[in-house]
């Protein structure tokens, strides 16, 4: 990976941290520019360059020519659209994506269907359903770029609390579509229902770091059952939101020790994502750019590096 070699002195002093293993970072890569982009803190293009095909496995659009889910009181960021959007691939230079559907929406799936119809072939697309969807609902958001379902047992949905039993009957329904299983819990949660998890018909991702706890981290038990998943074979991890859990700030130092022990028990099955437009985060955003830079730290080598931006992305995504 290439180094850039003249940056505006306040962005190389705000990551100073990591300076030292970007400077030996080589490649011929192709780069971000310098841009200003809503719900993003900075300007500056990572330090870190982004490889052709590089994917953002995480990122929401929030359109308001889509009615919320009546379910929804909490508004939505503005600035969110795929316009705005693209503007942070520029700044990133990413050109690939994974749009999620937030629970925003509800199980009304057409701001995502919109955001795949503008971003083409490039982008695929997680959907949020309830049991009683049809097959008919599910071809059509294949046909559309969906290869997922998220399913979320830490914000209330459209139906009310998520249980075990609706994980395992939405599992069965997409796996018959090729689809895979993308689960948000809090670390504690993937603990009582490791067993769950496990026995699915289909491939699993666990979203954000898998929301371990800090200051626990590695030693909190939810840290080993991912674990054990991962080693199975069918896990697959989001090394995304880490500021979401840490308790220190940026660099994020306590979910940066999470997010390089699951690089190194399975890069090829670690993807990476900006989580933008970071609707958790209420004040200031963070700035996309560190998130790239902190791959830097995670994974040393350039090799998983690329694994982690393109080849997986593109295994379990079909780009």
């Amino acid at each position: 990976m290439s180094m850039r070699s003249e940056e505006p002195k306040h962005a190389i002093t705000r990551r100073s941290v990591l300076a030292g293993m970007l400077a030996a970072s080589t490649g011929a890569w192709a780069g971000g520019v310098e841009r200003a982009v809503p719900n993003s803190t900075g300007s500056v293009p990572p330090r870190l360059d982004a490889p052709a095909g590089a994917c953002d496995c995480h990122h929401h659009i929030y359109d308001e020519r889509f009615p919320v889910s009546p379910h929804w009181r909490q508004g939505f960021p503005p600035g969110a659209t795929v316009a705005d959007y693209r503007s942070l691939q520029r700044r990133l230079g990413t050109s690939r994506s994974v749009v999620v559907q937030p629970s925003t929406y509800g199980i009304d799936n057409r701001c995502l269907v919109d955001a795949l119809g503008q971003l083409g072939s490039a982008a695929r697309g997680v959907a949020v359903v309830d049991t009683d969807v049809k097959d008919a609902e599910l071809r059509l958001l294949t046909d559309a770029g969906v290869r997922a379902i998220r399913v979320n047992f830490v914000s209330p949905q459209s139906w009310g609390t998520t249980t075990p039993e609706m994980l395992t009957t939405l599992a069965k329904r997409v796996n018959a579509f090729g689809w895979h299983v993308q689960i948000l819990m809090l670390g504690d949660q993937i603990v009582t229902h490791e067993s769950v998890i496990r026995s699915l018909p289909t491939k699993v991702v666990v979203d954000h770091l898998g929301r371990i706890p800090q200051p626990d981290g590695v030693k909190h038990p939810a840290f080993a059952a991912v674990r054990r998943m991962l080693d199975e074979g069918r896990t697959w991890v989001k090394v995304t939101e880490p500021y979401e859990d840490s308790k220190l700030g940026p660099p994020y130092a306590d979910s940066s020790e999470v997010a390089r022990a699951y690089v190194q028990a399975a890069p090829q099955r670690i993807l990476w994502g900006t989580d933008w437009p970071h609707p958790t985060q209420r004040g200031t955003k963070p700035d996309d750019a560190l998130l790239l830079d902190l791959l830097a730290d995670w994974a040393p080598d350039e090799k998983t590096r690329r694994r982690i931006l393109v080849e997986n992305p593109a295994e379990l995504f079909g780009f």
